[in-house]
């Protein structure tokens, strides 16, 4: 993930693109942080659908196990 110092430039950068415009500078490195966040995100992303299970799919032993876990989760 990315640090909270980055995702406030490309937030700034952002702002300053609408409201007075970008240098050719500020362009590049507003690209270059966005294809970072896609990145991080693609492969967070990525992560979560890897670790989706269909209760469908899943053994007996693995639902028994799936309820419990979920059980003790809710307390």
């Amino acid at each position: 993930m990315l640090d909270k110092e980055k995702i406030d430039r490309i937030n700034e950068l952002a702002r300053k693109k609408k409201t007075e415009g970008l240098t050719r500078e500020e362009q590049e490195e507003q690209a270059s942080l966005r294809a970072e966040y896609l990145e991080n995100f693609r492969r967070n992303f990525r992560q979560q659908l890897d670790n989706v299970r269909f209760v469908e799919d899943m053994t007996e032993e693995e639902l028994a196990e799936y309820e419990a876990q979920k059980k003790r989760s809710a307390n």
